[in-house]
């Protein structure tokens, strides 16, 4: 591949599960992918239990917010290959039509900023959230050129699923 795959990922708040996997895989992609985040109904600020997650693991989030996914439907967004809802209100809402018709696919994940209790169970959730979307990325991220060809990219996004 020569320019770098463009991957959005979609939660309605855009403030945990979304910044989590977009500052992840832009992390881990090397020059091979750019990741990016938006939400249906943006809350406006990113959970600070997320921050601390990424930086617990060296991840930058400078620059990362919580925003809509509108802003990736106008003129001159970039273009995206990928859009990955990774909270199922996401998955169930209309979303706009993404110029150049990108694969889709589902990854589900449990709310952390749900989870009750303490600032260390509180925490907790969102580690173990970012793990489980480290295990998906890093299985994408090793996905051969072939595999993340526009027409194999919708399957290939979609097995991950089970993962």
């Amino acid at each position: 591949m020569t320019a770098p795959l463009s991957v959005l990922f979609l939660c309605t708040h855009n403030s945990a599960r979304s910044v989590l996997a977009e500052c992840l895989l832009n992390h881990l992609g090397g020059n091979r992918f750019r990741a990016f985040s938006a939400g249906s109904t943006p809350s406006g600020r990113v959970n600070p239990f997320a921050l601390q997650a990424l930086a617990e693991q060296g991840v930058d989030t400078a620059g990362v917010r919580s925003k809509t996914w509108d802003e990736f439907a106008l003129p001159g967004a970039p273009q995206m290959d990928l859009v990955i809802t990774v909270c199922d209100a996401a998955a169930g809402e209309t979303c706009p039509v993404w110029p150049g018709h990108p694969a889709t696919a589902h990854w589900g994940y449990a709310d952390p900023s749900l989870v009750a209790g303490s600032d260390a169970a509180r925490l907790t959730a969102f580690r173990d959230t970012l793990a489980l979307i480290r295990r998906r990325l890093e299985i994408l991220i090793a996905m051969p050129d072939e595999r993340l060809h526009a027409l194999a990219l919708q399957q290939t996004a979609r097995d991950l699923s089970a993962h």
